[in-house]
């Protein structure tokens, strides 16, 4: 049992507490800025202007810049600043690698599908297949997220899905450099449609296969498409 002076000093960490929430709350808004391609990678964050326009203290935003660079969104450039990070094509290549292990072994390592959960996928499939006839090529990209996030969640693990989450943030770093959204996602819509059809009629293994090569596809398309596109 405590002797009493281990508690001392709570009052003073709770003002830290309190500045760690905030921190995150601001990190979760710069955050979905940069998903959101409203902070490009490469993009300069000036510090007074966020902490004049969020009305938070220096150490409140330093904090959160520290928990996105922690996620390998942001770099810290000595004397010139804090940074958009921008990927490199080895980046890219693990990324891609971390989800073929993951979102493979998420259809292996199941017998079943709960209904919930197809509902997510078929629901995916066929907001990007209207996305895509509609030509709305970011909406094709969110929709195509949503599928690849309900294959990651049949694992089950929160912790899984919380690496995922920071793989694809990550990811988006890539997208936002394209030009062309059509040229990265049409070719996968009907990929995700074949996908579909093999997880309802409970052909796990093959779906699995088929996912593995289109990952490998697709890093193998994004990697040359990227670095032509970080050239110019």
């Amino acid at each position: 049992m405590p002797a009493g002076d281990e508690w001392a000093g709570l009052e003073r960490d709770r003002a830290l507490l309190d500045r760690t929430s905030m921190a995150e709350r601001v990190a979760g808004i710069l955050r979905e800025r940069i998903m959101e391609g409203q902070f490009p990678p490469g993009f300069r964050l000036s510090e007074e202007t966020i902490i004049k326009g969020l009305g938070i203290s220096r150490n409140t935003l330093r904090e959160a810049f520290r928990l996105l660079a922690h996620e390998k969104l942001l770099v810290h450039e000595l004397n010139r600043g804090v940074f958009v990070r921008k990927l490199g094509t080895d980046d890219l290549s693990d990324l891609y690698r971390v989800r073929r292990v993951v979102e493979c072994s998420a259809l292996r390592e199941i017998t079943e599908i709960p209904k919930a959960a197809m509902d997510r996928l078929c629901a995916a499939v066929t907001d990007a297949e209207q996305a895509a006839f509609d030509e709305r090529w970011p909406d094709v990209g969110t929709a195509n997220l949503r599928f690849h996030e309900a294959i990651v969640s049949l694992i089950g693990s929160p912790r899984v899905d919380e690496l995922m989450r920071r793989v694809w943030a990550e990811l988006r770093l890539v997208w936002h450099v394209m030009e062309n959204p059509r040229m990265i996602y049409e070719p996968y819509v009907a990929k995700n449609r074949e996908i579909l059809e093999l997880l309802l009629t409970g052909d796990l293994e093959a779906a699995a296969k088929l996912l593995d090569a289109y990952l490998t596809d697709a890093e193998e398309r994004l990697v040359a498409a990227y670095a032509d596109a970080s050239e110019r």
